[in-house]
């Protein structure tokens, strides 16, 4: 397949037309991405041995994608459920060496780096110990549990060096650089406003997860998986289902949310928390003791642009983009990017004029066909595009860049600074919802402020 790159010039090429002209849209099919098309013979001395932080529902996906990956093997795995250990061993073979204690896999010298996927709650502390024990770490999404959490993994980061890459698959995806590329090019003008919006519609997709049927404290530490969180006597719906209580999770905030702003990062070139957050929303529809809205509706203000995000687990929607410019609108759904051009301009005398006086009237519509009839419109766009490719929301090219900076040394994208501002991002959200007003984020207290309330 020929390249099919974009050029600020092949943009500006196509679009001096003449105004009524008819807009097309041109279909393009991105390249398989070739990152694994390499032998899988790789050398001893090439292959990254990590150590797997929690097998459940996410940890065993992390698990099985990485144990595919050319020169990548997992060397142990932890976790605090008896059942979980054994599907790391269904996974990655019998022989696996598992333990319930995760510093014995940051102690092992054989293991080059970790891949951690447990709750939110546990985050800074698996972080700030791995980078602490000189290992890389791959963690889930969102960052930290808390701002002040997210503030002490950077601080960790940089001080001792070490890689750390936040698992927002989106800013790894061909989609989204293709997206970057595009807006990088000029094809929106001036950018005016960003939405987003995912929606879910069934039990499973709120988090309602049914239990282990075995779990109980003789296969489970509970205890220590509470972590620092008050104690609660033992609760299998806790355990399974622990991001609707805001002690162990973060939300829609923190399990869709960070999704959508990490990817509209991406494609902006943002790195940086929003100035002015507000939400609203509520628990309308899984009313089953959660204290974590299932409605969460976000307006952010990034620069002096609004950015617009709407999460819902009560309608099932699919997740999109909208990134609205003066020259048109580039859309980004799972696997494809839409944009839709726009003149800008009127093709028409403005109606406005049928106001006028008759003769003014018709002075004004002889003078404007004049002038616009037989003269084309510098930089009318007359083609849209349309791109395909894998879903943005396949993991395995995330986990390809961790375990090749891991090799090289060379920065991941999403560093602990760019997933502490899109985690900073939903606890704005989560902290204008539960204040009831507008917050925002002070750089020099390193703490959220409610509005109104002095720096």
């Amino acid at each position: 397949m020929k390249n099919t790159g974009f050029s600020r010039r092949r943009f500006m090429g196509i679009t001096a037309a003449a105004a009524g002209a008819t807009i097309v849209t041109q279909t393009i099919f991105l390249d398989p991405d070739p990152l694994f098309a390499r032998p899988t013979n790789v050398a001893p001395s090439d292959r990254v041995r990590f150590g797997m932080i929690g097998i459940g529902m996410q940890g065993s996906g992390l698990l099985s994608n990485s144990i595919t990956l050319p020169g990548v093997e997992c060397a142990a795995a932890c976790d605090l459920y008896d059942g979980r250990q054994a599907l790391a061993r269904e996974l990655a073979g019998a022989s696996l060496p598992v333990t319930r204690r995760y510093r014995e896999l940051l102690d092992n010298k054989d293991i080059d780096c970790i891949v951690a996927a447990v709750p939110d709650h546990w985050h800074k502390q698996i972080v700030v110990d791995a980078v602490g024990a000189g290992k890389d770490i791959y963690c889930e999404k969102p960052m930290s549990h808390t701002a002040a959490e997210g503030v002490d993994m950077v601080a960790a980061q940089q001080k001792t060096g070490r890689i750390v890459q936040i698992g927002s698959q989106r800013v790894s995806s061909q989609i989204a650089a293709k997206a970057k590329e595009l807006i990088a090019a000029g094809v929106l003008g001036d950018l005016m406003m960003v939405e987003g919006s995912l929606g879910r519609n069934d039990p499973t997709g709120a988090w309602e997860y049914p239990p282990p049927p075995d779990l109980s404290p003789a296969t489970l530490d509970w205890d220590t998986w509470q972590g620092t969180v008050p104690k609660r006597s033992f609760d299998p719906l806790l355990y399974a289902r622990w991001r609707c209580w805001k002690e162990y999770g973060t939300g829609v905030a923190g399990d869709l949310l960070v999704h959508l702003i990490s990817g509209m990062q991406f494609v902006l070139g943002i790195n940086e928390a929003p100035k002015r957050v507000m939400s609203m929303g509520g628990i309308l529809r899984w009313k089953d003791g959660r204290n974590m809205p299932d409605v969460h509706a976000t307006l952010f203000e990034y620069g002096n642009i609004p950015v617009y995000m709407r999460l819902n687990l009560g309608t099932d929607t699919p997740e999109i983009y909208r990134f609205m410019g003066s020259k048109g609108m580039l859309e980004l759904t799972d696997s494809a990017i839409n944009y839709s051009a726009q003149p800008g301009v009127d093709d028409s005398p403005s109606y406005y004029a049928n106001s006028f006086p008759k003769d003014l009237r018709e002075s004004y519509f002889k003078t404007w066909h004049e002038e616009h009839d037989l003269t084309p419109y510098k930089g009318y766009p007359t083609e849209g595009l349309s791109y395909r490719g894998v879903s943005f929301d396949e993991v395995k090219p995330h986990l390809w860049n961790f375990f090749q900076s891991v090799r090289s040394r060379k920065p991941v994208v999403e560093d602990a600074v760019f997933g502490h501002h899109a985690a900073l991002a939903c606890h704005l959200a989560n902290a204008s919802y539960f204040r009831q007003s507008a917050v925002s984020w002070d750089e020099g207290s390193k703490t959220i402020k409610t509005a109104g309330e002095r720096v």
